[in-house]
């Protein structure tokens, strides 16, 4: 295995670029990237049994004790907390966390859409028929990812927005609108990591995804897909119909990686620049829930 190039990120705020921390590195590298690790990975990713009983632990009481190594090793702001950081039960509840309202400001205005998360983020203003190319990543298609809808938003314009465990793990709608349809798809629990991206698993197509189907307030249907990931054996959507406001709670991921990917119709929004021109260079930009991420085309 050749040595492990580091995986960088562009902070939005600053402008700069730093390496990303990954929790588990070693393993999901070991599991990916060796030759002798297949079984390994079969067992780890395909298998949805380990991430149930990680589940169950960060679950437990017994978990609690993470918070604070994982708070200090991931330099998460605790001042942010919608709730004492002593007051969490176990990991997971600390782990989905709400945030004070003001920790994340947005724009109320109807052209602006919304980060629907804290996240990692690539775009892609108009993809190559129904095919997308995730950071060190094999070209990816909406046609495996959403067999029964991917029509609807062929040439259209996407964004995946991959979540970390130091984020903010609740992810909400980036505008307004009324849902229309919400599909649950079983699957496997890959890795969201580009370490598992750049090593061939069709993480869109095979992992365990939720799809929601939301016309919009004046940027047509928008499809809202949560991916779920290594660890993540839960996936909590706590609105799944009826009309919905911008930076409306939608759900949660419980422990592990995992990822957020929103789809619009053709020729019906603009992706910030600064985002267009990092996602073109291979770079993901870390963006805040609120923070802007497109504009309707008029």
């Amino acid at each position: 295995m050749t040595n492990p190039a580091p995986i960088y990120v562009i902070d939005r705020k600053t402008g700069k670029q730093f390496e990303e921390t990954v929790l588990g590195e070693k393993w999901i590298r070991w599991a990916y990237q060796n030759s002798e690790s297949h079984f390994l990975e079969r067992v780890l990713f395909r298998s949805k049994l380990i991430s149930k009983l990680m589940g169950a632990w960060y679950d437990s009481s017994f978990s609690k004790s993470k918070i604070a190594p994982t708070i200090a090793e991931l330099a998460i702001d605790e001042s942010e907390f919608a709730e004492p950081t002593d007051s969490y039960v176990s990991f997971n509840d600390f782990f989905i966390r709400h945030l004070k309202e003001e920790a994340r400001p947005f724009s109320d205005k109807k052209e602006d859409i919304v980060s629907p998360a804290d996240g990692r983020t690539l775009v892609f203003p108009k993809l190559d028929e129904n095919t997308y190319i995730p950071v060190k990543g094999f070209p990816f298609s909406i046609k495996t990812m959403l067999p029964d809808i991917y029509d609807r938003f062929t040439n259209g314009a996407l964004a995946i927005i991959r979540l970390c465990p130091a984020d903010y793990h609740r992810y909400h709608f980036p505008c307004t609108g009324t849902i229309t349809q919400s599909i649950d798809i079983q699957g496997a629990l890959h890795s969201v990591n580009p370490i598992a991206l750049g090593s061939g698993p069709d993480v869109f197509s095979e992992n365990k995804r939720t799809y929601t189907l939301i016309d919009t307030q004046n940027a047509g249907t928008m499809c809202f897909i949560e991916v779920g990931a290594f660890g993540v054996g839960t996936i909590v959507n706590t609105r799944t119909n009826g009309a919905v406001k911008k930076m409306d709670e939608k759900g949660f991921f419980k422990f592990g990686g995992s990822t957020v990917v929103v789809l619009f119709e053709q020729d019906r929004i603009q992706f910030s620049e600064d985002l267009v021109e990092n996602s073109a260079a291979g770079k993901e930009t870390l963006l805040k829930l609120g923070e802007p991420l497109a504009t309707v085309i008029s």
